[in-house]
This record gives structure tokens, sequence and C-alpha cells, in this order.
């Protein structure tokens, strides 16, 4: 078994690892990765060969590359320690001046770093970029300040995907996780009793504001809070913030910008799937200058999520996740037509392979993902599965069943086409999506064309959609 050691490593190598380590605790680093490294550095001006080179350091997954030198890396790389927090010009005779330490910075790091030495999140080398992940890098490369508000259904990556923009980029983000009971003292700063004396801590928003690497905050949840979070006014102008207990005016640095998620367009949730979400201010909501609706990754992309979910916990089984994301597919067609009541998120997917490693068994990790919905439910989503996984021709029986001319032609329909069809579907005339990553065509012309058929077409009607 080949070891390879961070002492082994010649200065320049040592440089260029405790860059990456820098960003991340993985030592299974993509291509791209290097390249980011590289763009921020200049250690290289391409992906040094003795990583890229290296046969002992290739993984199982194409561009993917072993470095364990980033784990011994990482506890050898000095973090600078945090500027002190100055003592308030105008506050209570009982404030005591703040120790050398940076206790409010260490409060923030707690609310939105976790355990992390940085604000900066880690680099996750098995993230597949997909959805509006281009738009909000181009976003925060603007360096403007520009509000976004990221609404869509549960699980389907919309934090994931911000945080690691924010890692690609190396971006501070100061991620808050809004509740009902969030308010201005949460969100600001406040008081706070640390060591028998009574110290100011700036909030997570004002830390964001100030930080002059251009802070990133991301408002996570916001449709959960209540009026208390109206005191971000002034913050979603891109003005600056009045802290009237300290009477200290603080305004934005450079490249600081605002991004919220939510499960909803901050309307409610009539149907009481999101149940907490409120109906927002419309003013508040009026700050928000643009809205990305982010839909649940399409076939292929969530296929490379499973299969990239199963490298990190050493599983290898294409034919399961194809299972799955079918599965899935079906069951959120069959949630949009009205006929079932809840969904198969793509995080629920991601569980679903993390349960099959632990207790390599399908149906039991898939038992255990859906024990949670009402038992007609599971009995309905589990028979759909055992269709799904024990004859992979379900879809295609539907469609050589189904009475094309009776559906209106115009009705796009999608279609199960393989990389080694691509040319075959161009030359019949269908059309590529690039958003959802699928060809498609009409239900017309697969009326008039029964060729189409080999792509397996599935009927937007309840009773195909939803076969169970």
């Amino acid at each position: 078994m080949t070891t390879f050691r961070y002492d082994d490593l010649s200065k320049r190598q040592r440089q260029f690892v405790d860059a990456l380590a820098a960003q991340t605790q993985n030592p299974n680093v993509d291509r791209q990765y290097l390249l980011d490294v590289i763009d921020a550095t200049d250690i290289y001006t391409v992906p040094p060969a003795w990583i890229v080179q290296d046969s002992r350091r290739r993984t199982d997954t194409r561009g993917v590359y072993h470095v364990p030198e980033i784990r011994e890396a990482i506890h050898t790389i000095s973090i600078a320690a945090p500027e002190p927090v100055a003592a308030p010009a105008a506050a209570p005779a009982t404030v005591a001046a703040v120790p050398a330490m940076d206790l409010a910075g260490s409060a923030v790091m707690g609310m939105t770093g976790g355990d992390r030495a940085h604000l900066i999140p880690n680099r996750e080398s098995t993230y597949v970029p997909w959805g509006h992940f281009a738009s909000i890098e181009k976003i925060l490369k603007a360096k403007m300040f520009y509000p976004t508000f990221v609404t869509g259904l549960s699980g389907n990556g919309k934090t994931t995907m911000i945080e690691q923009v924010c890692a690609k980029l190396k971006r501070p983000c100061y991620r808050v996780n809004i509740t009902k009971q969030t308010d201005e003292d949460d969100l600001l700063g406040g008081f706070r009793l640390i060591n028998g004396n009574t110290v100011w801590c700036d909030g997570p928003v004002v830390k964001a504001m100030e930080d002059p690497a251009g802070g990133v905050l991301l408002l996570d949840e916001i449709d959960l809070g209540s009026t208390n979070i109206m005191c971000l006014q002034s913050v979603l102008e891109g003005k600056g913030v009045y802290l009237k207990k300290v009477g200290r005016w603080v305004t934005p640095a450079a490249g600081f910008t605002v991004l919220a998620t939510a499960n909803t367009k901050g309307k409610g949730s009539d149907d009481g799937r999101f149940i907490g979400t409120n109906v927002m201010n419309e003013a508040f909501l009026d700050r928000f200058p643009v809205t990305l609706e982010q839909e649940y990754a399409g076939r292929s992309t969530e296929k490379k999520i499973l299969k990239k979910a199963m490298e990190a916990v050493n599983l290898h089984d294409d034919d399961f996740s194809t299972h799955l994301v079918k599965w899935a597919e079906i069951i959120r067609k069959s949630f949009a037509e009205g006929a079932v009541d809840e969904i198969i998120s793509t995080r629920r997917l991601v569980d679903i392979c993390k349960a099959y490693a632990i207790f390599d068994d399908k149906m039991t990790a898939i038992n255990m993902a859906i024990a949670r919905f009402d038992d007609d439910t599971k009995e309905g989503f589990l028979n759909l599965y055992t269709k799904v996984d024990g004859d992979d021709n379900i879809v295609a029986e539907a469609a050589a069943t189904t009475n094309w001319s009776e559906i209106d032609p115009d009705a796009r329909i999608d279609l199960n086409v393989s990389y080694e069809q691509k040319d075959v579907a161009k030359s019949l005339g269908c059309r590529w999506d690039d958003d959802k990553r699928t060809w498609y065509t009409s239900a017309g012309e697969i009326a008039s064309r029964s060729e189409l058929l080999q792509f397996n077409p599935v009927a937007p009607t309840a009773d195909v959609v939803c076969p169970f």
C-alpha cells in the first residue's frame, strides 16, 4: 500500500497542499478544484504532474485524485488570530472592555460556522454543480450588492448550492438559520455576559457586512421568520444599519451581499406541507430584486449526485441509483398531478444510499427513508419501487399501451434518451432541454411517429404517471 507523507513533499508541493487544505479536509479532490486553487495562487499554472499523472493517486472516479497529505497539512496551517472587538464608545457603565480574544467572533463562528476554523465553507469534492449554481456564481463574482431570494421544495440543494459557490470563490459565508424566535438581538448583536463582564457582541449580520473579504449573508429558511426580521430593511437596501444600543453606524464593505433560501415565495404554505412558514411583509420581499426558483435535478444530474454520494460511502451500484431516480421521478410527477400528497427529495435519495451502505439491504434502506409517511403512502411507494426495480420496462410498457392520439398534441413529453441514442433522437426531431438535461417531444409527434416509443415516453396523466 502506497503511503504519501506531507513531510516528503518539496517546499513548493507543500505550499500547494497547504492551499488545497485551506478550503477542504477531503483528501479526494477533483480537477476543477485544483484549477480553482491554481487560479487563486501563483504556485502552479497548470495542475501539477505529481498529482494528476501519478497513477497511484487516481480514484475510481474519473478526474478525482487522492491527496492524503491534505489531512496532515490541516494540522500545520496556522490561522491568524482575529482582530479584537473595540469597546463601544457609548456603552453602559457596567460594560467591560472586550478581552484580547475575539469573543464576539467566536460567538458568530458558533452560530454560522460550526467547528470550522474559518467562515469559508469547505469544498465538497462529491458536489455536483447544477440548477442555479452558475447564476449564484455570477452574482457573487460581480461583487455587487444584489440580494437574491432562492425558493424551492425541500431537499433540492438550495443551501448547499450557495455554500459551495462560496467555497469555490473563497467567500466567507455567514449562514443564519431563521426561526420564529429570531430577532434583532440575534441578527445585529447585543450585550452578553462573558466572564462576569457585560460585553457588546456584533451579530452575524454586522460581521458579514464588515468582512473585508466580501461577506455573504445566507438567511436560511427565511420564510420561517416573524416580523422581527424587519430590522434588516436597511441592510437589504445596501445602506448599512444603525446599532442604536451602542450608537454605532455600520457601513457594508465592498462585496457584501445577502442570499436567502425558502420553501415558499413568502406567501405561506396553504397545504400545510411547510408548517411554520409565514406570509412575509411585501415591503421586505420587495427588497430582493431577483427570485430564483429551484426545481429538483433532472434525471441525468440526479444520477450523478447519487453516484457521487455512493462513492463517498464506498458503494458502486449504478442499477440502484437508476432505479431510485426513476422511482423518485414518477412520484414527483404524481405529486404535481395531485395523485399523491408526499414527495421524495434528492436529499432523501442520498439518505437511502447512506442507509444502504450501513445495512447492506436496499428495501431496508428505502423503508427507513419513507417510515415517516402514513401507511397507505408507504405501501404505495414500496409497491412502486418494487415494480421499477423488478421490471425496467415499466415505463416502456406504459408508453406502448397509451393512446397518444387522445392526448393534447401540443403536450410536452419527456423522453428517456441514453447517451448512445442522442443522435437518433435528434434525427427524429426531438428537442433538448438544457435546464432539465432531457430530450423531449410532443404527444402529437409520438402519435404520428411510432418509432419515438423506443425512448419510453410517459404520458402526462395520473393513471400513467402514478401506477400504484
